[in-house]
């Protein structure tokens, strides 16, 4: 808590400039909120940089994209994705687990599993 003498010494604008800042940060977590709760439910699936699938997070389903390695497993269950098997050495793909968000990348195998950007994708310099 405040020291009282400092509490005298706030003017009127000292408080207004608190009560903006309070503001702005607050409208940060409603935003981020908003933005949360449109994202998509379109699943993209990728093979050496080219759309081999479109799915929905809604619609239960088990697909197979040939890479170079072999056969990717991709599983959609209960609005959520995950690579259920995959030829990559590591299997890091396979332990990310299931998500309903962001992305799942198997490098070896050449497969990008991206989820609820469809809208942003020419947005994205990295990627796009």
């Amino acid at each position: 808590m405040l020291p009282s003498r400092i509490l005298k010494e706030l003017t009127p604008y000292d408080w207004m400039l608190l009560a903006i800042l309070l503001v702005v940060s607050l409208s940060g977590f409603f935003f981020a909120r908003i933005i949360s709760a449109n994202s998509s439910d379109i699943i993209i699936v990728e093979v050496n940089g080219r759309v081999v699938y479109k799915l929905s997070l809604l619609n239960d389903t088990e697909v197979k994209v040939k890479g170079p390695l072999g056969i990717t497993v991709i599983e959609v269950k209960e609005g959520k994705v995950r690579v259920k098997d995959s030829p990559c050495p590591e299997k890091i793909c396979i332990r990310q687990g299931w998500t309903d968000h962001g992305a799942i990348v198997c490098v070896p195998n050449r497969v990008v599993i991206t989820i609820g950007a469809e809208k942003d994708r020419a947005l994205d310099a990295i990627t796009g």
